[in-house]
């Protein structure tokens, strides 16, 4: 059980690890206020209001009511290992606590148990079946 929750654990804080690195982009297309579209990989699509022909006046005249909107999420780029210089006497005092704490309480006590191969069972002198009248059928 326990070699299971390590392995757990461990392949856990790796998957952390992995994706706290990781960095992406999420483009969102709004027309007016409402949200038309979400991509995850590249561009957003449009909703289709766009205006085949631009010339001066209806560029002039008509306002966008589209709008795209990138948002950036950045993930870490410099992961550091903690060296054994950076470790201070508190948090070896707080190891040496909860490695006492824990085997002190979450230890596994095993216990034997006792089996009697050479037991046997007493001789009795009147049989009881037919002292109680009682027969299996």
């Amino acid at each position: 059980m326990k070699q299971l929750f390590t392995k757990i654990t461990t392949l856990l804080l790796a998957l952390l690890v992995m994706f706290s690195t990781f960095s992406f982009t999420v483009a969102k297309h709004y027309c007016g206020d409402f949200l038309v579209a979400v991509s995850y990989v590249g561009k957003a699509d449009t909703c289709g209001t766009s205006v085949v022909k631009n010339t001066c006046e209806t560029v002039l005249k008509k306002k966008k009511c589209c709008k795209d909107e990138l948002s950036q999420i950045e993930g870490q780029d410099n992961i550091q290992k903690v060296s054994l210089q950076k470790i201070s006497f508190d948090s070896v005092k707080l190891f040496i606590a909860f490695n006492t704490f824990y085997t002190l309480f979450f230890q596994e006590i095993e216990q034997e148990k006792a089996v009697y191969k050479q037991y046997f069972p007493p001789d009795f002198k009147v049989n009881f079946q037919i002292l109680h009248q009682v027969f299996i059928i």
